[in-house]
């Protein structure tokens, strides 16, 4: 048997070849096609490879999981992947299905922390690190690392023990071991010297995207932890939790209700709202968490599904060239298959043969494709933001999968075609009849019409995706973006010398003003408190996100005041229990702006009722994304805390400003680096995924069309062919050029206009779904849709005229010669 299969296989190869270079113009659309469809195939492949690995590597990961708690109060229900400090060693403690546990602290404040390298007590290097975090001593033994130093088990024992990754060990002390060696690390958790005590290197992708890993019992956390014995409020710890071999996460959770009861009944008494618990996969996190608070690389299985359906739209329509391609010229091997017939083929030999002949033109297709993979990967992983790679000879699975795609590309686009193909009757063909069917003509224009559907929705689906996020940028926020330089003060020395700096820079003419606050708009805000008014309960207390700020910030930024007064030094009573609100939070606790000022809140602490006095009421604004509502938010009068220094400058080119604020740090923090940003940039970072979504999809809905057009250029051309000698008639007869065009040209535009039609209710759909996504979003206008059709409509037109014009200008005499 193989001995008789492999000549077959080599005959079929042989007549692939043989049938690609007779027909060059349809072999080289067919191959162009496909191999540019299945690059994108490959590039989104690879993609979502990368999105579903994420903390796949970790020993036991379907073991693993972390504790979401829900808050529950009258108001609303507010859920967080992080949970009070007491929790995770009494669960620990608790249920004994827990093998181990390990808790996560990511200072909310700051986004980096200075790293400086110490020989002989003194600073021999220093440079800004994000991605730093505090973990409990088992955190190594819930999560996997390869330690190229130190001991895992003992890594994190000791407070002031740091582990780095290999690339901060390495920028540090170059190939030099880093074990022992000492690295003061200045944040808002003060200026500790840590021991290094492990060099690891991650084993894969995590949403813990951690460069450095401190020792939670080091510095003022430390002490916080120790101390802390409340169940119920500061919920800043992620907990993890690795559950022994054949344990349930749901039977578990179903235990939460009365460890609920028991650890933290009195404590959420008094704070009026209640605590739900349940585990979330850690492997499921990067991709489906929907909670709030997240740190870390974050991804969402929407734009994977997006990414996926866009490229599977693009292969889609080059296997549809391939099937109209190749049963429009059905005719011309219509002789050939009844010749076979004749001397004894049987329908499945013939099957094989022309999909014999489709896995060849798919297999040079994906030698192609993976060029063009290689040659677009650096392009795509910088519009996309990723760092894929891929190497033919080190990577077999990533090969594996390329071959797969070209084997079912090869079975989806030649199924069709060799099934037709092979069904003629052989009696009919060698007569010259039953060529080019009825139903096949209909299935050509079927699939032409789902073909530019397609095209269309992927066209509406880059315009609405642009569209808002041209809204995005231009609405309104309610304070000033733009000119606002923010400086970060990220050690308790530069917030020492925050005065000194304002003053410095207040020098400068090109600065308006300058201040300072905990956070600022397009950052989190980690703070809040429950507020409620007079005559009400704590159980009627109203959630408001809370910032605080010195004198100035308010006018800084532009805020609207609509009733009362900002912050000042005028009025001595401004103290921390002085409150600024938006709009919003004033009408939740059932006042209005005009009737709230000097009005008399409060809120519940540990020692009773503390009351807040209102001085002021701004407009609602935007304190983050527009993918997010507007909640109640407030500001509050405190001299400490001040994270970032915000100034607002005159100029768009404010280098001279820089320089000069450069000298003024240096000249008060010599130790540490001068680093800055622009807000309005800041801000614009809430819409980083949706912005490289929209531009993925704008390029692969462009390549969508040049394939799509290509198919038609080709049908058009074997159109034209077809009904040359009618169009040499139909010029004798007195037809001009121009209705010539029209007449091989209407038949091709109607499919685009029913595409048109398909495509309308289609895109709305989807595009109505992504923009629920949004809080504050634009309208789906009838012109998106019309301008589409009108592109798909023109870009068509376009396409066959090449082909329409040339057969309209050939001479008459040339094309009836023959009759």
């Amino acid at each position: 048997m193989p001995s008789a299969l492999c000549p077959m296989l080599k005959n079929y190869f042989l007549i692939a070849l043989r049938n690609l270079w007779k027909n060059k113009v349809f072999s080289l659309i067919n191959v162009v096609g496909l191999a540019v469809g299945m690059a994108c195939c490959l590039l989104i492949l690879l993609y979502v490879q990368r999105e579903l690995s994420y903390d796949k590597q970790h020993d036991h990961a379907s073991d693993l999981y972390r504790l979401v708690t829900e808050f529950v109060s009258e108001e609303k229900t507010d859920r967080s992947p992080t949970a009070a400090a007491p929790v995770g060693p009494a669960l620990k403690q608790e249920f004994p299905e827990i093998a181990e546990m390990a808790r996560v602290f990511v200072p909310f404040f700051e986004d980096a922390a200075i790293l400086k390298r110490m020989e002989g007590g003194r600073t021999v290097q220093s440079f800004y690190e994000t991605k730093g975090c505090l973990a409990d001593s088992t955190y190594f033994r819930v999560f996997s690392y390869d330690f190229l130093e130190g001991n895992p088990a003992k890594a994190l024992d000791k407070p002031n023990s740091v582990v780095l990754t290999e690339a901060i060990a390495r920028r540090l002390y170059g190939d030099a071991p880093a074990l022992n060696r000492i690295v003061r690390i200045s944040s808002n958790n003060g200026d500790i010297d840590f021991k290094v005590t492990g060099v690891v290197r991650p084993k894969g992708l995590s949403h813990l995207d951690n460069t450095y890993i401190m020792s939670l019992s080091s510095g003022n956390i430390g002490e916080f932890v120790r101390s802390v014995r409340n169940f119920a409020v500061n919920n800043m710890f992620y907990t993890y939790v690795k559950l022994r071999p054949g344990a349930s996460a749901k039977a578990l959770e179903a235990k939460f209700p009365a460890f609920i009861r028991k650890y933290m009944g009195e404590d959420l008494k008094r704070v009026a709202f209640k605590k739900n618990q349940y585990l979330e996969s850690v492997p499921r996190i990067h991709l489906y968490s929907d909670t709030g608070a997240q740190f870390g690389i974050r991804g969402s299985i929407q734009y994977v599904y997006i990414f996926a359906t866009v490229a599977l739209f693009t292969l889609l329509i080059a296997c549809i060239n391939f099937m109209n391609l190749s049963t429009a010229r059905s005719g011309r091997r219509a002789a050939e298959v009844g010749v076979r017939k004749v001397m004894g083929a049987g329908r499945e030999s013939l099957i094989g043969q022309f999909l014999g002949e489709s896995m060849v033109i798919s297999f040079l297709a994906l030698l192609i494709a993976v060029f063009l993979v290689e040659l677009t990967l650096p392009a795509f992983n910088r519009v996309a933001g990723t760092d894929l790679s891929v190497s033919i000879l080190r990577d077999y699975d990533k090969l594996l999968i390329f071959v797969g795609l070209a084997f079912l590309t090869g079975i989806l686009a030649g199924s069709y075609p060799a099934f037709y193909l092979s069904s003629f009757n052989p009696v009919q063909v060698l007569k010259g009849k039953g060529r080019n069917t009825l139903s096949a003509a209909r299935l050509r224009r079927a699939l032409v019409v789902f073909q530019f559907a397609l095209s269309i929705m992927l066209i509406v689906g880059s315009m609405v995706i642009w569209r808002q996020m041209q809204y995005l940028r231009d609405k309104d926020l309610g304070f000033v973006k733009d000119h606002q330089l923010v400086i970060p003060l990220r050690t308790s020395q530069a917030q020492g010398h925050y005065e000194a700096l304002k003053q410095a820079s207040l020098r400068n003419t090109g600065i308006v003003s300058a201040s300072a606050a905990s956070s600022y708009p397009g950052i989190f805000t980690p703070g809040d408190q429950n507020f409620f008014r007079e005559g009400r309960t704590v159980e009627q207390s109203v959630n408001v996100k809370m910032n605080h700020v010195n004198f100035d910030f308010l006018e800084t930024m532009g805020f609207h005041l609509l009733a009362g007064r900002f912050f000042s030094p005028r009025f001595p009573a401004d103290t921390a229990q002085r409150l600024v609100l938006n709009e919003e939070a004033v009408s939740r606790l059932g006042y209005t702006p005009q009737n709230i000022v000097g009005q008399r809140l409060y809120w519940q602490g540990s020692d009773g009722k503390v009351p807040y006095y209102v001085v002021g009421v701004v407009r609602d604004f935007h304190f983050m994304g527009l993918q997010q509502p507007i909640n109640p938010f407030g500001f509050v009068l405190a001299p400490w805390g001040l994270n970032y220094m915000v100034l607002r400058v005159r100029t768009d080119r404010p280098s001279g400003i820089l320089k000069t604020l450069e000298a003024s740090w240096k000249t008060l923090n010599p130790d540490e680096p001068f680093e800055y940003r622009f807000l309005d940039q800041d801000f614009q970072k809430n819409y980083q995924s949706e912005e490289k979504m929209g531009t993925v999809v704008g390029y692969f809905t462009f390549i969508a069309i040049l394939i799509a057009s290509l198919g038609l250029y080709g049908l058009a051309a074997f159109t034209a062919e077809q009904k040359v000698k009618e169009i040499g008639v139909r010029k004798v007869l007195g037809a001009s050029v121009g209705s010539l065009v029209a007449l091989l040209s209407k038949d091709f535009l109607k499919l685009v206009l029913a595409a048109f039609v398909v495509a309308v209710p289609l895109s709305w759909y989807a595009m109505d779904s992504w923009l629920q996504e949004f809080a504050f979003r634009t309208s789906l206008s009838w012109w998106l849709f019309a301008i589409a059709g009108c592109v798909a409509l023109f870009i068509a037109l376009l396409t066959i005229s090449s082909q329409t014009l040339r057969a309209a200008r050939v001479n008459p005499v040339k094309s009836l010669k023959s009759e």
